[in-house]
């Protein structure tokens, strides 16, 4: 019996790929990259939904029957903590919270939990009437937080954020919404996660 790898993915409306076919979204496309190397891997598992915040990402999984253990689990959550104007206090406790989830299911594998960073959503078109500056500084310090916990927890932390705003006024890097991001960001994305994978197996 061949080993199929399994892999869960947590977190919001990035982690769907929101506006982008579900094959497109970043989970997706990083098991395509993984086949291609030959190696064995279950469709991920997303246990995401557009506009969760920490907070509801947590509730949902203490409600939720999901398999005992993964080969990989990745977290990419916050945006929404951020855009409701929640506190980075409650967000920590989240964060904390999730990474000893995401820990758990990978068996106790720091190594094969992945942390994303969170996008910066103040640079695309939809953010034109806000304020680009006041939501890069909050989206830096909720970063901040995740890479500290991070470190804290042994997990890898994949910084997106910094790519997220070389594409400013790119629009094929939008999907239609104009505030989500198109299939080829979530291939970047794709190949940071797939990397680390490979780099386990």
């Amino acid at each position: 019996m061949v080993h199929h790898n399994s892999y869960l993915a947590l977190g919001d409306s990035y982690t769907i790929g929101e506006s982008v076919p579900l094959h497109e979204s970043f989970p997706y496309q990083t098991v395509q990259l993984l086949r291609k190397q030959k190696l064995h891997f279950h469709a991920p598992e997303i246990v995401a939904k557009t506009g969760w915040t920490s907070f509801e990402l947590a509730e949902h999984l203490l409600h939720t029957e999901l398999n005992e253990q993964y080969d990989f689990v990745s977290l990419l959550i916050g945006v929404n903590n951020q855009y409701r104007g929640l506190t980075q206090k409650d967000f920590r406790t989240d964060l904390e919270f999730l990474l000893h989830k995401a820990l758990h299911f990978s068996g106790l594998k720091p190594e094969r939990v992945i942390l994303l960073s969170i996008p910066d959503w103040g640079c695309t078109p939809f953010a034109k009437d806000r304020d680009p500056a006041a939501i890069r500084e909050e989206i830096d310090a909720f970063n901040k937080c995740c890479s500290n916990e991070a470190k804290k927890n042994k997990v890898h932390f994949v910084n997106i954020t910094d790519e997220t705003r070389t594409y400013k006024n790119n629009l094929q890097a939008m999907s239609p919404d104009l505030l989500h991001y198109s299939g080829m960001i979530h291939a970047i994305w794709a190949e940071r996660v797939a990397e680390i994978m490979m780099a386990q197996l």
